[in-house]
């Protein structure tokens, strides 16, 4: 097998990927302090057309050599903003129309492959600070919770891989 070319790939200008239709996804990020992490969701939200990203708290915003270094000109595809609270950006998306989705591992979640996405909704999917995870009161206010199944020693992923694999699992079931 023959590895696949740019020009094979098709892939779109960042015009033409501002200007096409996205999965009904915005992700949230808690207070995420890695810049790397940063960079590589927004890097895998330009991957699978996610809406936007919500940079919260601590986490780092564009423009920033750190994180361009992992986003690869993502952070220049992927539409996004700041807010200086989860909580406001969370009370901003439900006032949207978004369901709030918390990635974390708490009593009562729902596995990561059991959840189906319904076409015609919108969603806010919450990842959190690489130490706490999602903070327990933006935990409280989310409509659910999902948990990635894990069988291994650590009790977590990254969350840059974390969120790559729940956001896969949103555009399996919501890309047309």
């Amino acid at each position: 097998m023959e590895k696949k070319t740019i020009r094979d790939m098709g892939r779109d200008t960042v015009a033409q990927f501002k200007a096409r239709r996205k999965i009904p996804v915005t992700l949230v990020l808690d207070n995420v302090r890695s810049l790397n992490n940063i960079g590589a969701m927004f890097r895998t939200c330009d991957a699978f057309a996610v809406a936007g990203i919500a940079l919260c708290g601590v986490s780092g915003t564009p423009p920033s050599p750190e994180i361009h270094k992992t986003a690869l000109g993502a952070e220049d595809s992927v539409d996004w903003r700041y807010f200086a609270d989860t909580m406001v950006a969370i009370a901003t998306l439900r006032s949207e129309g978004a369901l709030i989705v918390a990635l974390e591992q708490v009593k009562g979640s729902e596995a990561l492959g059991t959840f189906a996405p319904q076409v015609g909704k919108s969603y806010a999917v919450v990842v959190g600070n690489e130490v706490d995870g999602v903070a327990q009161a933006v935990v409280d206010a989310a409509d659910l919770c999902l948990e990635i199944p894990q069988s291994g020693t650590k009790h977590s992923l990254n969350v840059s891989v974390s969120a790559a694999l729940a956001l896969w699992e949103f555009y399996r079931a919501l890309h047309e």
